[in-house]
């Protein structure tokens, strides 16, 4: 089989699909691998250690021109014209964008939405979602400790003590996890919060202290148990609480890192412009949600309603950071770890003997292959 791995060319987009790590074992398989030129420089993986892996070194239009293509982003629709009616695309393929997936069935392709596998123990090897949000949880504190102008740890120095930072970590999922291990290991006092209860041991294994919310209906503990690994939306009546105890946490806070997102869902509301400015002048808040919130007028904010996507804002002395894409920022580890997920995924649409093998009946195939009903290869 030809595959095909092309540059990304989104804006801010600095990672690869394959690795030559990746391509090599692809290459041991049988395949061509045709890698389009400097497709990983920006995660520092020259074309030469591509050529070392065996792959062949290829113009965009070549790239393309493959049975299955690999991808990080969403293809555009510049890159859509470029499909071959009747391959194969995986990627990250933005599932919840009706008019996005229309345009990719339009081509007549076969195409895997890496975002829906689930969260099950067999599928955790292709997991993209918590890979990545993984580093971004990492990063985001690393951000935030460049914003706040004090340090992380405290330190008794001959000129006096210094506090630690107070960081506040909202969704307590694998971004939020690992911002809680990351600050932690600054030297940080942590609290966290999150709706589901199982997070609470999570959190303080990590040496957090969790913000707990009562659950005073039956309706409030069956939501709160979410569905796949994931949050569900909360009652009013129990959002309304939380939303207090974390306006007066965050006031105290000098860092807040905000990371819950629901699949296909409006990012819910933690922090408003109140709450914003309750707390200290020279804090700092990270919002991994930035550009999925309610809409603002024209845009989209995050978890917080003051964010803006992509920029760094100071409102009432508050830092608000809405970086889109954090683990862009780290962009060779990032690259790594999807490359892993991508080639595991791959030994399930791809037989023995190298051709292409969709069996609906596995779970995992099923929930990411983005319409069934145009299935144009033959199916076990």
């Amino acid at each position: 089989m030809k595959i095909g791995i092309p540059a990304e060319i989104r804006a801010g987009e600095t990672r690869v699909a394959g690795t030559p790590e990746t391509v090599k074992k692809l290459v041991s398989k049988g395949h061509a691998v045709l890698v389009e030129q400097g497709a990983g420089a920006q995660a520092h993986f020259p074309d030469d250690a591509y050529a070392q892996a065996g792959a062949t070194l290829v113009d965009t239009v070549r790239a393309w021109d493959a049975d299955l293509i690999l991808k990080v982003q969403s293809p555009t629709d510049a890159e859509l014209a470029h499909l071959r009616r009747g391959g194969l695309l995986v990627g990250m393929l933005d599932p919840f964008d009706a008019d996005h997936v229309a345009r990719i069935n339009a081509r007549g392709v076969q195409a895997f939405a890496l975002e829906s596998i689930p969260r099950t123990t067999r599928a955790q090897s292709m997991d993209v979602l918590s890979s990545q949000a993984n580093i971004a949880g990492y990063k985001a504190v690393l951000m935030a400790a460049t914003l706040y102008q004090r340090f992380f740890p405290m330190l008794m120095t001959a000129a006096g003590t210094v506090k630690a930072a107070r960081v506040l970590v909202l969704g307590a999922g694998v971004a939020g996890l690992q911002a809680i291990a990351t600050a932690k290991r600054l030297g940080a006092v942590i609290e966290a919060s999150d709706v589901r209860p199982a997070a609470k041991e999570q959190t303080e294994s990590l040496g957090a202290k969790f913000l707990d919310v009562p659950y005073e209906t039956d309706e409030e503990r069956e939501a709160a148990q979410g569905v796949g690994g994931y949050a569900r939306p909360m009652p009013p009546s129990w959002l309304s609480r939380q939303s207090a105890l974390v306006h007066a946490r965050a006031a105290q806070a000098d860092i807040v890192i905000t990371t819950a997102l629901i699949p296909g869902r409006t990012a819910p509301t933690l922090l408003d412009e109140n709450a914003v400015r309750a707390m200290k002048p020279g804090s700092v808040i990270v919002d991994l949600a930035a550009g999925r919130g309610a809409m603002s007028g024209a845009r989209a904010g995050g978890n917080c309603t003051l964010t803006q996507a992509d920029e760094v804002v100071v409102r009432h002395g508050v830092h608000i950071a809405g970086y889109t894409n954090l683990p862009s920022m780290v962009a060779t580890d990032a690259s790594s770890l999807y490359a892993r997920n991508v080639l595991d995924f791959l030994k399930l649409i791809i037989d023995a003997d190298g051709q292409p093998k969709i069996d609906l009946r596995d779970d995992i195939v099923a929930a990411t292959l983005l319409d069934r009903g145009t299935s144009m290869l033959k199916t076990a």
